[in-house]
């Protein structure tokens, strides 16, 4: 009986080394949520897919203001001030004469009982400098890839315009903050941004400086988002493209003034 034990033991051993190195954690295989690419991916896919960052930045305060560090700086002094998801990676490319600047921002897997628990990218902004007409946006940026039914959801405001494209991933959830969970579906969102803020009479020809690859909830927005993304045509469909011009704005006339004969 002790010799029978004795010969099953290196074999349970085996099993189990075996089980822990073909079962990596969810984490260290990580897929993107959506059809981008890059949302849901660890940090460490984004440099496996990309190469090493060409800048990090730190976000100075809820206002687009940023400090900018070489990797080897970050990495040997500034990493160690903050928190880790305070650095976003950086990659700036020049495409048909125009900057445009990846960042990618992340949110750490709270589900790791660790100090440093992996990475996950929960934003994507593209920064186009200078800006650009709405209608080269995919041409500049590959992985943006919008859909041309006019009848797709689409919002806008003074700002921005906001498309959903796919449908929701229970997976998105993890890069949500964890208040916002439950209140919806969460969907990939393409987000594109005008610094000076977009005409009322929106055309392919608007100039756009930032997109953003985002994870929203569609469900959310019909619930409270009524009075602040108004529903639009898709700009992106061939439609959208064929309206008419701007209707001409009425002249104000002066008014004559009548004087007393």
């Amino acid at each position: 009986m002790q010799n029978t034990c004795l010969r099953q033991f290196p074999l349970f051993l085996l099993l189990t080394v075996s089980l822990t190195v073909a079962l990596p954690t969810a984490s260290l295989q990580a897929k993107p949520f959506f059809e981008d690419g890059f949302l849901g991916l660890t940090q460490q896919e984004v440099h496996v897919k990309l190469g090493i960052p060409h800048a990090i930045r730190s976000r100075k305060s809820a206002l687009r203001v940023f400090s900018y560090y070489s990797p080897k700086d970050w990495k040997k002094y500034f990493s160690k001030l903050v928190s880790p998801q305070n650095g976003e990676d950086v990659y700036t490319y020049s495409r048909d004469g125009v900057q445009v600047r990846y960042s990618f921002v992340y949110k750490p897997d709270f589900r790791e009982a660790v100090d440093f628990p992996t990475l996950h990218v929960k934003r994507v902004e593209v920064e186009f400098t200078p800006s650009v007409p709405l209608k080269t946006v995919p041409s500049l940026v590959g992985e943006f890839n919008p859909t041309a039914s006019p009848d797709d959801p689409a919002f806008r405001s003074n700002l921005w315009v906001l498309l959903f494209k796919g449908p929701p991933s229970k997976d998105a959830e993890l890069v949500v903050e964890q208040w916002d969970k439950e209140d919806g579906d969460w969907s990939l969102a393409y987000q594109l941004f005008s610094l000076n803020g977009l005409p009322n009479y929106l055309t392919v020809d608007s100039a756009i400086d930032r997109l953003e690859f985002t994870v929203q909830s569609l469900s959310r927005i019909h619930q409270i988002g009524r009075h602040t993304h108004e529903p639009m045509m898709n700009p992106y469909s061939p439609e959208f493209a064929q309206r008419p011009p701007e209707p001409p704005k009425p002249k104000k006339t002066i008014p004559v003034p009548v004087y007393a004969e």
